[in-house]
């Protein structure tokens, strides 16, 4: 039976769970509506333009909490120890949270990845140049920083695939504290 709901946002987390859970392709209309609990004609009122609109809501409600609470600090801080721990820490809990799964990272398979192509390379630049400019900060030069920014959000994409195959947060957990410790090693 479909639930009522109050607003699009609730609608938008359930709908970033099913698309965790089961991926965009595999996340048929009707499974969506099972598996939210929300009727065709709430869904069509929140997204007209159907699955695509879905999803492109719920990596628009991905983006705005990452610049909250990864980009922003590190875009902003003075101190750049304190802004790659934070992110560690920010970025450890909400990937466990959400069954080791990035959500613009799983947008990138499929036949709808031309669909998602600006959006995910706008999550994944932002997040480098971010970080980048944290290291910066820190003291690294531009090119030391923009490498340690791009191996690091490689091994935590990376370390997500590993610690889903493992069915294990210990190892993703583990490969964000190493790199963290790698982001924050002394220039070479």
């Amino acid at each position: 039976m479909a639930r009522t709901v109050l607003d699009r946002s609730d609608v938008v987390r359930a709908l970033a769970g099913v698309f965790r859970k089961r991926g965009f392709e595999s996340g048929s209309l009707s499974v969506i509506q099972q598996e939210t609990g929300v009727g065709r004609g709430s869904l069509y009122h929140f997204f007209p333009q159907g699955k695509t609109d879905m999803a492109a809501a719920v990596l628009e409600q991905v983006s705005e909490w990452f610049e909250e609470r990864i980009f922003t600090p590190l875009r902003t801080a003075h101190d750049a120890t304190e802004a790659i721990e934070a992110m560690s820490r920010e970025v450890g809990q909400y990937f466990t949270s959400r069954e080791r799964v990035c959500l613009f990272a799983a947008m990138t398979l499929g036949e709808e990845q031309d669909t998602f192509a600006d959006a995910v390379r706008t999550y994944f630049t932002d997040w480098v140049d971010a970080l980048a400019g944290a290291l910066r900060t820190g003291g690294l030069s531009p090119q030391e920083a923009a490498d340690r920014a791009l191996d690091a959000v490689a091994a935590i994409q990376g370390g997500l695939i590993l610690a889903r195959a493992y069915g294990d947060d210990a190892t993703f957990l583990g490969i964000v504290a190493r790199t963290e410790q790698h982001l924050l090693a002394p220039a070479r």
